[in-house]
């Protein structure tokens, strides 16, 4: 973790200078301040990892500091260093949100240390975040494939991976682009640094503004205190956005103006932050299309698309299904009961054209589990859709053919059904946005 960075806050500029001298020589990024004010103010325009504290500074008092830090940047790391020795002052900074407590003089090494389990606790903080949000993703956590399409996606990934650039990913919905996008930041120089992805269609425009770039205390209604935005979070890490193509013309600016130059304001804020991400971008549209319509802005999408990859659909991949169904039945049978597919039902599967691709896969495998009578798995039990055409499922009892609304609100309803109700899935699916699905199901009164 040696190119983290350090702000000393100090008014000793003695001690100052000797201390960064020895920090600098670790490997450490290092700006120095001498009172309260300056390391306010430095904290508004940069990021940092740890801040070396001196609570007797001139203007503005280190407990100010502090509290400013525990409302405005919660995952930076606070090591008071201080002449007093009173183990009630400790206490008090330790409750106010400071990693550690060292008393001067100190030894340079034992700082480093402290230095060192601040930036590993500092580590800890954003992932147990990013896992958190994570908890009810179900996408598998590997790439599973061996035919000719996604080995040689995984190739260009790799390549792809030990550049800087931004990628796009494209593809339908279910390819599994998060996963690809997951291989390409392991296989990147940031592996090590956090992983953090936002869908761009489940949130509102509020939401992805405040989400991705954080908010200021009061800057709303129910902003009580400072949030940071996943722009910090994934700092020196890649940042990963989920249907792209649903950001609104409003938000695409906000983020060109990011990937020029890694600059951004909280909403509510006025000054400019820095963040150092690699973005992947994923879209099961056609930007270029979105942007001749005027939907997508050009210079963004030239900003994402350095690098594209175009994940293949599962029915381009037939030689994939088995091995992804077996994957499903090892991931979601139970341990005691582990159930397998008979050759009927493998060829059905074979024979499916699977238009939700890998998620559809996974549902099916999913559902088949846990009807299926038996510790084998039938044909009947994937309740695979037929292909066949049914003209008379489009005509009404009157004998009139059905309208587009009435194929469209049966069709929607199917696709709800068929996703248990979820609302994400179910507009991914139908590649809409889930506004225009919330809308759909009011408009047909779907229950």
């Amino acid at each position: 973790m040696k190119d983290s960075k350090i702000l000393i806050a100090d008014d000793d500029e003695t001690l100052c200078y000797l201390l960064k001298e020895e920090l600098v020589n670790e490997g450490y990024g290092v700006d120095v301040v001498y009172d309260g004010k300056d390391a306010i103010e430095n904290l508004k325009k940069r990021y940092y990892d740890v801040l070396l504290l001196d609570l007797e500074m001139r203007e503005i008092h280190g407990e100010k500091v502090l509290n400013y830090v525990r409302d405005n940047h919660p995952s930076l790391q606070v090591i008071v260093l201080t002449a007093k020795s009173d183990i009630r002052t400790a206490i008090d900074c330790i409750k106010q949100g400071a990693y550690d407590f060292i008393t001067k003089p100190y030894e340079f090494g034992q700082l480093c240390v402290t230095i060192e389990r601040a930036l590993e606790h500092k580590d800890l903080l954003i992932k147990n975040k990013i896992l958190t949000s994570k908890i009810n993703q179900t996408a598998p956590n590997t790439i599973i494939g061996e035919s000719e399409k996604v080995k040689n996606v995984l190739k260009l990934a790799e390549r792809g991976a030990k550049s800087e650039s931004n990628i796009l990913l494209e593809g339908e919905t279910g390819t599994g682009k998060e996963l690809f996008a997951e291989f390409i930041h392991k296989n990147s120089n940031r592996a090590d640094k956090p992983f953090v992805a936002i869908n761009c269609a489940s949130l509102p425009d509020q939401l992805i503004e405040s989400e991705l770039f954080g908010y200021e205390k009061g800057a709303f209604t129910d902003a009580k205190s400072s949030k940071q935005g996943l722009v910090e979070i994934a700092n020196g890490g890649t940042l990963f956005l989920d249907e792209i193509g649903e950001l609104s013309l409003a938000l695409q600016p906000k983020l060109l103006r990011f990937l020029e130059n890694g600059e951004f304001r909280r909403v509510g804020g006025i000054t400019n932050l820095t963040s150092s991400v690699r973005v992947i971008g994923a879209t099961n549209k056609n930007l270029m299309e979105e942007a001749e319509k005027k939907n997508f802005r050009r210079d963004l999408l030239f900003r994402l698309n350095v690098i594209t990859l175009t994940i293949p659909p599962l029915r381009d991949r037939n030689g994939d299904i088995l091995l992804l169904a077996e994957y499903f039945l090892q991931k979601k049978s139970p341990v005691r009961n582990l159930k397998k597919l008979s050759q009927e039902a493998k060829n059905e599967l074979q024979r499916y054209n699977f238009p939700g691709n890998v998620r559809e896969l996974e549902h099916m495998i999913e559902r088949a589990i846990i009807f299926a009578e038996s510790d084998t798995i039938q044909p009947k039990d994937l309740n695979v859709p037929s292909d066949d055409f049914d003209f008379a499922n489009y005509v009404k009892d009157d004998g009139k053919i059905m309208t587009m609304e009435d194929m469209e609100r049966i069709h929607i309803k199917r696709a709800l059904d068929l996703n248990n109700w979820n609302r994400e899935i179910t507009a991914r699916a139908l590649e809409i946005s889930q506004k225009t699905l919330y809308s759909k199901i009011i408009k047909y009164n779907l229950k």
